[in-house]
């Protein structure tokens, strides 16, 4: 289905929100998310939430890095870091973002559903991914978000690679190539961007840790602890900056699970994690995830946890 909506809105810089709801909520983040505890089931759980849980780490306290760039005259961030002659807080940094499937796999069914090795066993190379009821592909959320919070990545003075950006390539890659993308970028962080596809009423975001795997091409051992230290601070922020809830329906509400049935992950040899964002087959977060306004504050949340990650802030 043709889209034309709200995918296409000029991204907007973050606004105070200022409504009781959100004070409440910035209030009670730190607090609440402490209080979480660590669930240490067995991992490799999948949609039914049954893979290994932990507590999603508070939001950081500190505020990233003021923004160097000025607005250009068509309203577009400008660059005035070298003239001023300032270091911003990411520089030397890599971030790998990876949006998740790609439009064009609804045409190449052949291609798509070819196995790769994940390590663990063999999966399909990538799949279409899901939509909103009303047609708003998961392919097109991912890519937007990607875009905003490459932006704001950039603005702190990290390099930001893409595994994919626009209609290149048609399809894919497969999910191997996109662990060995970050692998060969040498990231210092990476990040898989999605949103899911589950009923109406399963509502709320979920980052996706890495579990320990040592079979075949996959060995995430070195790589867990980090991932783990990267997700917990992306769902902290990202509940802070979107006031989305930790999802209803996996993760035992603490906004976190570990999975070892990803290629994406298994195959990663830098920290890693996934993030869905939201169902956008639920009625109401769908009504979020095709809000312009919303995926900026998406990318705010994403980015403030990556950037406190770096940091180690």
């Amino acid at each position: 289905m043709s889209y034309t909506g709200p995918e296409f809105e000029t991204p907007q810089p973050r606004r105070p929100r200022r409504g009781p709801m959100t004070v409440a909520l910035a209030a009670l983040v730190p607090g609440a998310l402490l209080g979480w505890v660590v669930y240490e089931a067995v991992g490799g759980g999948g949609g039914n939430g049954s893979g290994r849980t932990a507590s999603v780490a508070p939001a950081s306290t500190h505020s990233a890095a003021p923004s160097t760039r000025s607005a250009s005259p068509d309203g577009a961030p400008g660059d005035d870091s070298k003239a001023a002659g300032t270091s911003l807080p990411l520089t030397g940094k890599v971030v790998v973002i990876d949006p998740g499937h790609n439009q064009g796999n609804f045409q190449h069914a052949t291609e798509i559903n070819r196995q790769v090795d994940i390590g663990t066993n063999r999966k399909e190379c990538d799949t279409t991914g899901t939509s909103t009821n009303d047609g708003y592909t998961e392919a097109r959320f991912t890519l937007d978000v990607a875009h905003r919070l490459r932006t704001l990545l950039e603005q702190q003075g990290a390099t930001v690679k893409m595994t994919r950006d626009g209609d290149s390539p048609a399809w894919g890659p497969c999910v191997d190539e996109r662990a060995r993308f970050g692998n060969n970028a040498h990231a210092d962080a990476a990040i898989s961007i999605h949103a899911d596809g589950s009923a109406e009423g399963d509502r709320g975001f979920h980052v996706i840790l890495p579990g320990a795997v040592h079979a075949g091409a996959a060995d995430t051992r070195k790589m867990v602890g980090p991932s783990r230290d990267l997700g917990t601070r992306v769902a902290g922020n990202f509940l802070r900056d979107t006031g989305e809830p930790p999802s209803n329906y996996v993760g035992k509400g603490t906004g976190l699970v570990t999975r070892t049935d990803l290629g994406g992950l298994n195959l990663s040899t830098v920290p890693k994690v996934f993030i869905e964002c939201g169902n956008m087959r639920d009625s109401k977060d769908a009504a979020l995830l095709t809000s312009g306004a919303w995926r900026q504050r998406a990318a705010q949340g994403i980015s403030d946890g990556i950037v406190s990650f770096l940091r180690g802030s």
